[in-house]
Formats: structure tokens, C-alpha cells, sequence
């Protein structure tokens, strides 16, 4: 019986962003160490992501060892954001109003005219608890800016079963996994409940229901039909396109590319 085990690591810093792979990350009380932890919002405090702006997946991320982040795209010089604990505001991502940081004049600046819109860069305080759906978390479950989970979990076997049956395979980043694992059959994701991977336990709560983002090209920020329009003829239930099941992490740690991933339930 092939090993169960974990082939990729991803953090997005600024939802919506292009993200980063890493061999190693620290999760904290949210997820991974500064995932999603910055967002872009329009002036009215309402967050940004690529459903609506595209361009956003042309900005790529990275945090450096200090954990300040750097932004860099296509005709901008790269910029260093500035952590200078500005203003507090009251923003909205889907339905929750959280309390964050206005972080860098700057950064807006710089965001605002490569987005050609009036925008703003924030960052959510380690002191603000923004918590999970009460119907899929236990008490003290917390987040980011991530749309709802700390964590989305993909197979590498359930992308090759999609790329069988699409005429331009399409890289797994395009839906924004933070893990991938390797061993399992297509799909087997489905069937857990609880897995641990290294001596962190993960609570798999709610299939990941898909939106327009996988059809964005990221190095072109082009949109096409796929890889949704296949999805949807096997992946469909109840309206939806599932692809991917959400995590919510038991614990903190560290978690390593090549460490065993063992299913629990």
C-alpha cells in the first residue's frame, strides 16, 4: 500500500494574491503562520478578490524572515509594505465584519494603480478573533481573511483524474490549495473526517465548493470556460462544483513536505 503523504506546502499571505510554496511552516491559532493574513478592500471597507478583479492574481507575495511583506507585478517596481499599525477600520469579507489595521499609505498606492481602482491593504491584528462557522467548528475554532477554513486540502491523484479529461491540463495552484497530498486514489479526500499529519490533528469539516477562480490563468489573468465547465459534469451536486475538502487544525506545530499523512476516521 502506497504511503500517504504530504507533497506540497502553500501560503497566500494577501488574499487573492498569487501565494508562495515552502518546504516548512509553522501554523499558529489560524492556520499557517501569516496565511491570509493581509486583504485588499475597496474604500467602503468591502474586500477584493479575484471574482470580481482578475489582475489580483498577477501580484505575487512574499513574506520575508522578518515577517514583512513584499509586493511585486508585471510594470511595478517591487515595493517593501510598511507594518506601521495605522488606523483601525471595520471590514467586510463575506458575511463577517472584523476589525483590522490600515498598514501602509504606500502599499495603497502602489495596489491602487496597478488595480486601477481606489484601493486599500489591511491587515488582520493577532489580537482579533475572527471565528470559524459555529456550524462546521468546535469552540475557539479561529481564522484569517481566508474565505472560511484555515486550511484546503487537495489530492495530487484527484488534479491527474481532471486533467484526463481536459484537453489543457492546468496546475494545481490554480485552486489554491495550502496542502497536497500524494497516495490516496482520486478523490479519497472525500471519505475522511480526521486525519493527522506529523503529531497535528486536522478536522476535515466541509467539502470546497468552487467559484471562478480556477478558471483564471495566473500567469495571464485570463479567464476560459475550464476547468469548471468539467468539473461540472462530474463534480456538480445540489448547484455546486465540489473540488478539495476544508481543514480545521487541532493544535500547533510545524508541518514538512514528506511527512506521512495518516487517516484517522
Amino acid at each position: 500500500m502506497t504511503e500517504l503523504t504530504l507533497t506540497a506546502i502553500n501560503r497566500f499571505p494577501v488574499k487573492s494574491m498569487t501565494g508562495d510554496s515552502h518546504q516548512s511552516l509553522e501554523i499558529d491559532a489560524c492556520g499557517f503562520v501569516l496565511d491570509r493574513r493581509w486583504m485588499l478592500v475597496d474604500r467602503n471597507g468591502k474586500f477584493l478578490t479575484q471574482r470580481q478583479h482578475a489582475r489580483m492574481t498577477l501580484i505575487r507575495t512574499r513574506v520575508d524572515d522578518a515577517g514583512r511583506l513584499h509586493l511585486s507585478a508585471p510594470g511595478m517596481p517591487d515595493i517593501a509594505v510598511g507594518d506601521r499599525g495605522g488606523e483601525q477600520l471595520d471590514v467586510v469579507v463575506w458575511q463577517d465584519s472584523v476589525t483590522a489595521t490600515a498598514v501602509d499609505p504606500q502599499a495603497d498606492a502602489w495596489l491602487s494603480d496597478f488595480m486601477s481602482i481606489d484601493c486599500r491593504l489591511v491587515r488582520i491584528p493577532d489580537d482579533v478573533v475572527r471565528p470559524v462557522d459555529p456550524a462546521y467548528a468546535a469552540e475557539g475554532d479561529r481564522v484569517g481573511f481566508a474565505d472560511g477554513f484555515p486550511f484546503l486540502l487537495i489530492s495530487q491523484a484527484s488534479l491527474d483524474d481532471l486533467n484526463t479529461r481536459l484537453d489543457q491540463p492546468v496546475p494545481m495552484i490554480r485552486f489554491r490549495p495550502n496542502l497536497v497530498v500524494a497516495g490516496c486514489d482520486a478523490f479519497a479526500e472525500d471519505g475522511w473526517k480526521r486525519i493527522r499529519i506529523g503529531d497535528i490533528g486536522f478536522r476535515l469539516v466541509k467539502p470546497c465548493s468552487r467559484c471562478i477562480i480556477p478558471t483564471i490563468d495566473p500567469a495571464t489573468a485570463e479567464r476560459s470556460a475550464e476547468p469548471l465547465r468539467t468539473l461540472m459534469s462530474y463534480r456538480k451536486r445540489d448547484n455546486k462544483i465540489y473540488f478539495g475538502q476544508n481543514l480545521i487544525h487541532d493544535g500547533r506545530g510545524r508541518l514538512e513536505v514528506g511527512m506521512p499523512v495518516e487517516v484517522l476516521e
